[in-house]
């Protein structure tokens, strides 16, 4: 019987720190609520500044992401086209060869 009290110890001290925990984020909120309340239009300008901040951020990064998807689209038909000039170079120096070798053999 001995094994049972110390596991409701440790149940009751962790039940007892999640309280304080929750205690002390409830204070912290009121605190913060107050403060909000006390001087509105301080809180108002962080919101717009940084809310702006967001905005100009995420159209930035938007941006970004654009113009690297239309890179990388532009790379592509650049390799495309530079293989089809590569094989038709090839093939038309296998055509001079050819030709070449046929104006030797007469």
């Amino acid at each position: 019987m001995a094994t049972p009290t110390p596991q409701k110890d440790d149940e009751q001290q962790a039940s007892s720190t999640l309280a304080v925990g929750w205690k002390t984020i409830e204070e912290r909120y009121q605190k913060i609520k107050e403060n909000a309340e006390t001087y509105p239009y301080v809180w108002g300008s962080y919101i717009v500044v940084y809310g702006g901040f967001g905005l100009w951020f995420a159209y930035r990064w938007r941006k970004l992401r654009r113009t690297e998807d239309r890179v990388r689209v532009l790379q592509g038909r650049l390799r495309k086209l530079v293989e089809t000039q590569e094989s038709a170079s090839s093939a038309s120096k296998a055509d001079k060869a050819a030709l070449s070798a046929d104006k030797n053999r007469k």
